[in-house]
């Protein structure tokens, strides 16, 4: 053990999350490992905001569409289409997004290792050590001042080394990537993403259909396990025409519900992405909080490193839900409440009607901060929900 290899970091997890950490710390001119399974591509809308693009420095060449609208579809099949004035929401695919964000890391100078995670422990001199299989089967070990964990909703690191973290509640998602259409009609538009709430696609959570240039995400959300997420794809396939399409490859994985209560272990280990359970609520959105929460995670462990304060490690989620802690509330209470039934699904999809709610939710998504500038817009939207709410306002 004496002579396994000595990191400042290992990463465990090369999505969004683990390969901008192991970016921040290589960049910071520390020895990094980042550990990826070969071949993982999460099932994923692929969405990202401009504030991503511009805070992570991300090229137009991996931009594969650029969408300019959404269409909300109700139970009762009311669309209801929503403009983004100013903007625009970039699509990436991710299997070729996340290879570009590793292989970043390593010109960066991080070391990658494909491999399986299997523990946390720690030697006899008391050193930390990350235990996992290679590509070949064998087992290795290496040694470390910090560990990352960003391998997933069902992270091992955090089940191991965070208390609390097997309790985590998920929507589960499944998606199939197919040929998009050759031309556009009522049901696909290469610039529209299409956002389903209807209780038959999803009795909690919402189906969609993403366009990515060539080819197109369908996909839905459920925390039911007993719902059949291949069926309501296949029903939303039917129903749109986009059944008679080529399907290239399907994916499924859990998606966390909101963020965990703690992300480190006190000592040295801290999460980061899915692990920490930084996915919005009612969005389904990650790949932005993913990746802030790297940046983030990198930043608390560089601190440790220079301080040798384990407390360091806690600064991750306190930023963390500093700036974004209220968007998770507000958005958590949003899934609860409208999510609930196909009656308060229709009412919802009726608020997306107004030019108030479309303009401050899409300046919301593109700036990742809520808009503050525009009071009197937040007092009309109170009065127009609380009629909805009330069942006052006309649907």
């Amino acid at each position: 053990m004496v002579n396994a290899k000595m990191y400042d970091a290992v990463v465990v997890g090369g999505g969004p999350a683990g390969s901008t950490a192991a970016t921040e710390l290589a960049r910071s001119g520390r020895s990094v490992l980042l550990l990826d399974r070969d071949g993982r591509i999460k099932p994923c809308g692929g969405a990202i905001p401009p504030r991503l693009i511009e805070d992570f420095a991300i090229p137009d060449s991996l931009i594969v569409a650029r969408i300019s609208s959404a269409r909300m579809v109700s139970p009762a099949n009311q669309a209801v289409d929503m403009p983004i004035e100013g903007g625009y929401v970039g699509m990436v695919d991710r299997d070729t997004f996340d290879e570009w964000l590793r292989q970043r890391a390593v010109t960066t100078g991080a070391e990658r290792q494909t491999g399986t995670f299997e523990r946390v422990d720690r030697d006899a001199d008391g050193v930390t050590t990350v235990q996992f299989q290679d590509s070949s089967g064998e087992t290795q070990t290496v040694r470390t001042r910090a560990v990352i964990g960003a391998d997933g909703a069902k992270s091992k690191v955090a089940q191991q080394c965070i208390p609390g973290a097997d309790k985590m509640p998920f929507v589960f998602a499944y998606h199939e990537i197919i040929e998009s259409p050759d031309t556009p009609d009522a049901n696909f538009d290469a610039s529209r993403c299409d956002v389903y709430y209807q209780g038959r696609l999803s009795p909690d959570f919402y189906a969609w259909i993403f366009p990515h240039g060539k080819t197109t995400s369908i996909g839905v959300g459920s925390a039911n396990k007993g719902f059949s997420l291949r069926n309501a794809v296949n029903t939303l396939r039917v129903d749109t025409g986009l059944d008679k399409t080529t399907t290239l490859r399907h994916e499924g994985a859990p998606i966390p519900l909101r963020p965990l209560k703690c992300w480190d272990n006190g000592r040295d280990v801290v999460l980061a992405g899915d692990a920490a359970g930084v996915v919005a609520p009612a969005s389904g959105e990650g790949i932005y909080y993913a990746m802030y929460g790297g940046q983030l995670a990198a930043e608390a462990v560089n601190e440790l490193l220079v301080t040798g304060k384990a407390k360091a490690l806690k600064h991750a989620r306190k930023r963390f839900m500093k700036a974004h802690g209220r968007v998770f509330f507000i958005l958590g209470i949003l899934q609860r409440f409208w999510y609930s039934s196909d009656k308060r699904r229709e009412r919802f999809v009726s608020i997306c009607r107004d030019p108030d709610v479309q303009q401050l939710t899409w300046q919301a998504y593109m700036h990742k901060k809520l808009v503050r500038a525009k009071p009197l817009a937040h007092i009309r939207i109170f009065f127009k929900d609380m009629a909805h709410l009330l069942g006052l306002a006309r649907v």
